[in-house]
């Protein structure tokens, strides 16, 4: 069989599970991206734009930051970032993605233990699967779950460091992960509580610096900056030991082309424009909130306040077609399916951004009820 033909059948296959991918372009009214503020086209990073031009930030970085491609725009916004999260020192990478691979594969070492919720990111177990670390997974936001799994590994001779990997917000659920709880257990363990907060920076804490700002706890946070921060990049934000280790240990950020300087000064003005004008998350609670009193009113769904509302549908082909009919009518939402989530919970992942009104937040409900009397 050719190379062609395996990979042929391989796509057919997909297709006939009603889970082949495709690249499709925007429609509508933005329910697909996780652009929560609306920063991404906003006059706000367009004047901030010009200014880096301006004053000679370069677009590109040019290599890696170990050789010529590191920037003071860089330095900058580590600094800037280290401030604003709480920590003792920040790293840009080029991707949330990057990032997590470059925590698990390089801080957690032979003998150490990687305890991480059921639904943790793909990219976690990307890490993780590089890293020299034993992963063992503990039931999704269940701490009890967690503490058993912990115990367990223990008694069978366990010694190493803990890290205990979550998502403060979930992807695909949209629930809020137990933090409190979590770090009660990272404290008694002497773990490390790494918390992925890609979905709440610029949405939830004090000035959108997350859920896990407050913790009592020692933390290794990830701030994504191409969802509410409307860039690109994410930032390691966590005790200087262990983001000089990375500079010198993890291979997505040692051999990586360094992220563009001009992305940099973007970040940093989305940053400051947390700090100074509070209506921006303002105005994403509120968004929130209304769509969550909408989804239930309209449609009887019931849930955690985030800016995600899973709508289960569960056949794939069903929540197909119901993305597809949803972009017909100028709604731009997106079917989710497995294995990005489990099996037989096929999904509209409705998530709420800032290039949407409350009227259309309602105006999609009523289409989605309309949906749900169509099939009864």
């Amino acid at each position: 069989m050719t190379v062609a033909a395996r990979l042929g059948g391989g796509l057919e296959a997909l297709a006939a599970r009603h889970r082949l991918r495709r690249l499709a372009p925007r429609r509508g009214l933005d329910f697909a991206s996780n652009d929560y503020l609306g920063l991404s086209g906003s006059a706000l990073l367009q004047d901030a734009a010009r200014q880096a031009l301006d004053r000679g930030v370069p677009v590109g970085s040019g290599g890696s930051r170990l050789l010529r491609g590191n920037h003071p725009e860089h330095e900058a916004l580590e600094e800037e970032a280290a401030g604003f999260f709480g920590a003792e020192a920040a790293l840009y990478m080029g991707g949330g993605f990057q990032a997590n691979q470059a925590i698990f594969s390089t801080l957690p070492a032979a003998g150490d233990l990687v305890l991480h919720d059921a639904l943790i990111h793909a990219s976690a177990h990307e890490g993780m699967r590089l890293g020299r670390a034993e992963a063992r997974t503990f039931p999704h936001n269940d701490v009890a779950g967690a503490r058993q799994v912990l115990a367990d590994w223990r008694s069978a001779g366990g010694a190493g460091q803990v890290w205990i990997a979550v998502e403060s917000i979930y992807s695909m659920e949209g629930d809020l992960a137990p933090l409190a709880e979590l770090a009660a257990l990272a404290r008694a363990e002497n773990a490390v509580l790494v918390v992925d907060e890609a979905h709440a920076t610029s949405v939830f804490g004090p000035q959108g610096r997350g859920l896990a700002h407050d913790l009592d706890a020692e933390l290794l946070t990830l701030h994504t900056c191409g969802k509410g921060l409307g860039v690109s990049g994410g930032l390691i934000c966590g005790a200087r030991v262990m983001i000089d280790t990375l500079i010198n240990r993890a291979r997505p950020f040692i051999f990586a082309t360094a992220p563009s300087p001009f992305d940099a000064a973007l970040v940093r003005a989305a940053l400051r424009a947390l700090e100074v004008r509070p209506e921006l998350q303002q105005a994403a609670q509120d968004r929130m909130h209304h769509a969550w009193s909408e989804a239930q009113r309209l449609c009887g769904i019931r849930g955690p306040a985030s800016q995600i509302v899973p709508v289960i549908i569960g056949p794939d082909s069903a929540a197909m077609d119901r993305a597809q009919d949803l972009q017909s009518q100028g709604f731009d939402i997106r079917g989710i399916r497995p294995p990005t989530v489990p099996r037989g919970t096929a999904r509209l992942r409705v998530s709420i951004t800032g290039n949407v009104r409350e009227d259309d937040i309602t105006a999609l409900f009523q289409a989605i009820a309309d949906q749900q009397m169509g099939a009864e």
